[in-house]
């Protein structure tokens, strides 16, 4: 690529794919759990992009990557498909949807003093403005359009928490929850770091699939500890939502993160973030359209602003 704007367009494209992504794992993790859902998109995202590499270049695993892409690919991997998503989704259950997606709308601002501190990438006041208000845009949408109750992401087979009242959330916010959210919005600015420092020129693709390859193994490990294999088993002879998990495998961590690693190679990592941060504005039109959910003025405001601020880090 190299063109002007790739590595925008290319986090643009996979703020898309993750729309897609999120309203397939939403019914399907409704089904069989989101633990399952997580580990089975995986197993199917590295068979995708293995028939990838086969087909665009030749080598179906990436046998022709250096030890230092394996080493910090694959770190990037556990920390973000891995650890990051455990929290996010534990965080869930602590917390209760909103404030989970509020505070893990930090990620940009996160990955952009990470970018900054180890990669000595430099932001522009411009870059920061746009930013600015694409975190503000995007936290107003959550803020206005994510279930209050947290019933959404309550894994099934997990013992939840009683998510509290609005009223009691406000007089004591859990900690733990705060830290998970906290910790997903950590692991998914320092997976993007990761990735681009071990990546370099190495094919998008095939550095996407050491990731994979990783975080196939972390969950498995966690899988044998807690003894989730049969739910996993389950979850495969469940057709409708394998269906939708091969959907969002495709658009996930198939095509959405090798788009994700093209975006890092060519703009900061802080503004790759921030770009990919438009999810829940994005997915606002397929739920008017598909699924005839009513749209607040507050969040097409928010929808707004979260555009406005991305169009600002495309005026470089």
């Amino acid at each position: 690529m190299g063109e002007p704007f790739s590595g925008e367009l290319a986090a643009l494209g996979t703020a898309c794919c993750w729309t897609v992504t999120a309203l397939s794992f939403e019914a399907a993790s409704r089904r069989v759990g989101s633990l399952a859902v997580n580990l089975i998109r995986l197993v199917l995202a590295v068979i995708f992009v293995t028939l990838w590499g086969w087909i665009s270049r030749g080598h179906p695993l990436p046998t022709d990557a250096t030890a230092h892409a394996w080493v910090w690919l694959g770190l990037s991997g556990l920390v973000g498909f891995s650890i990051g998503d455990l929290c996010l989704f534990r965080a869930f259950v602590v917390l209760g949807a909103r404030l989970t997606m509020l505070i893990f709308a930090l990620t940009p601002l996160i990955t952009a003093l990470i970018g900054l501190t180890f990669l000595g990438e430099q932001l522009s006041a411009l870059d920061w403005l746009g930013m600015g208000c694409t975190i503000g845009g995007v936290a107003w949408v959550v803020a206005e359009r994510v279930p209050r109750d947290g019933s959404r992401s309550e894994d099934r087979g997990e013992t939840a928490q009683p998510v509290p009242s609005q009223r009691d959330r406000s007089q004591h916010v859990p900690v733990r929850g705060v830290l998970l959210a906290l910790g997903a919005a950590a692991g998914q600015g320092v997976g993007l770091v990761m990735s681009k420092h071990g990546m370099g020129s190495y094919d998008a693709f095939a550095a996407n699939q050491i990731r994979i390859l990783a975080g196939i193994a972390g969950f498995s490990i966690l899988f044998f500890a807690i003894r989730w294999w049969p739910k996993v088993f389950s979850a495969l002879t469940h057709r409708p939502a394998m269906m939708r998990i091969s959907l969002g495998a495709v658009f996930g961590p198939f095509l959405g993160v090798s788009l994700s690693l093209i975006a890092v190679r060519y703009t900061t990592t802080g503004v790759a973030a921030t770009i990919m941060s438009l999810v829940p504005v994005l997915i606002i039109a397929p739920s008017i359209l598909l699924f005839r959910e009513k749209v607040s003025l507050r969040a097409l405001g928010g929808a707004l602003i979260a555009v406005g601020g991305v169009a600002l880090l495309f005026l470089q």
